[in-house]
């Protein structure tokens, strides 16, 4: 495995962030048999290490509740107004860091710690199906695995808590937040190699929304997040070649009729 930028020290982002922002970073309080949950250690060693000379860290832990963790991520946005919030969960029996790319509103079925399922099986009533990260995962993701690092992108971040934080966060944010799922096996469930490398990924977040405020480039947008269904697209798609074949049909009549008027004499 090929060294990080940035090993378990305090880093200088400087370049990419000009003036001092708030990152808002989030893990998981205690479930089921994680007593100790990783997520929340690995959210307070990022804090110890920080994110870069002019970034403000702020930590917080989310418990495993539906109603709680939804109110938490509102107020964290209306509080603080982050530049960006990254949150950490637990993949369990994985052995590699997954970046999230989507969340999800509806679908959820099981119960937190309290017991409790929303009744609408949603996070935002009237929302969007889906919410995407400004944050191109799959380029980030490439990057750390062209460097040798166990990292991978995915678009279903499993439909409990993890992902109903994110859309909320999503939702509050407008895109700006990521979630990433930490493994509970291999070498990178040990905090000496996970926190680092956590480290090394939130700034190569950062740098890529930092490129986009620079350059005023529009923030990555997945195709599949337009929520035009395929029916919807197919339709669209028959009509506009309606249109194109009666446009055809149109212009070839004229000059038919142009081509039999018989010519007059001055």
């Amino acid at each position: 495995m090929k060294s990080l930028n940035c090993r378990y020290r305090r880093c200088n982002l400087g370049s990419a962030m000009n003036k001092s922002e708030t990152v808002v970073v989030t893990g998981f309080g205690p479930f089921r048999q994680f007593l100790t949950n990783t997520s929340w250690e690995a959210a307070k060693g990022l804090k110890l290490i920080g994110l870069g000379e002019n970034v403000d860290v702020h930590v917080r832990e989310l418990p495993v509740s539906y109603l709680k963790t939804q109110k938490v991520i509102g107020e964290l946005w209306h509080t603080l107004n982050p530049k960006f919030a990254v949150h950490l969960g637990l993949a369990r029996g994985s052995s590699v860091v997954i970046l999230e790319q989507t969340g999800k509103n509806t679908g959820y079925r099981d119960r937190d710690v309290c017991g409790y399922c929303p009744e609408t099986r949603c996070c935002v009533e009237g929302g969007a199906q889906k919410l995407e990260s400004v944050i191109n995962m799959r380029a980030v993701s490439k990057h750390f695995r062209q460097a040798g690092m166990n990292v991978v992108y995915s678009r279903d971040a499993g439909r409990y808590l993890c992902d109903f934080a994110y859309y909320c966060s999503l939702y509050h944010g407008q895109g700006r937040a990521a979630l990433i799922h930490i493994p509970t096996s291999g070498t990178l469930a040990s905090a000496d190699r996970l926190v680092p490398l956590l480290q090394a990924l939130i700034q190569k977040i950062l740098e890529q929304l930092e490129e986009h405020s620079k350059t005023g480039d529009p923030p990555f947008v997945s195709m599949r997040s337009t929520e035009v269904t395929e029916p919807a697209a197919l339709l669209l798609c028959m009509n506009s070649l309606a249109s194109l074949h009666l446009g055809n049909l149109l212009e070839i009549s004229i000059k038919s009729l142009q081509q039999r008027r018989p010519s007059t004499v001055a």
